[in-house]
């Protein structure tokens, strides 16, 4: 399914959480078919994790029950390797350096789902590999 935008290619694997199914829809046309896992919130996110153990967690902040800066946080206390981008609605330099706090490598608008592939490729030069 495409929309014209860039995807990001290769073999990564992605774990994506968000509340919201039409927004994972949207999130996974950007990603390669068949390397993805999706959660609906926090805490599955953590089962999901340690099952599929992908290369990249997308991840949303505002989510029922555990929300998305808390999951990070657990993510990377039991798997310190773990890749966490936060994408949200809320872009702003608070949430972004909250999200660096609790362990983020990576902070993505929503609206600024085009950049998922450059921002993706740009961390992965500069992270040790998990």
């Amino acid at each position: 399914m495409s929309h014209g935008q860039t995807t990001v290619h290769g073999t990564w694997k992605f774990l994506v959480v968000d509340d919201h199914a039409g927004f994972r829809q949207t999130l996974r046309s950007f990603l390669p078919e068949g390397m993805v896992t999706e959660c609906a919130d926090g805490s599955e996110a953590l089962v999901c994790y340690e099952n599929e153990r992908p290369d990249w967690v997308l991840m949303d902040i505002e989510m029922p029950g555990m929300d998305g800066l808390t999951a990070t946080q657990n993510l990377k206390q039991r798997f310190p390797n773990a890749r966490v981008i936060i994408v949200t609605n809320h872009p702003d330099d608070d949430l972004r350096a909250e999200a660096v706090k609790v362990g983020a490598c990576g902070f993505l608008p929503k609206e600024s789902l085009g950049d998922l592939p450059d921002l993706l490729r740009g961390i992965d030069d500069n992270l040790p590999q998990p």
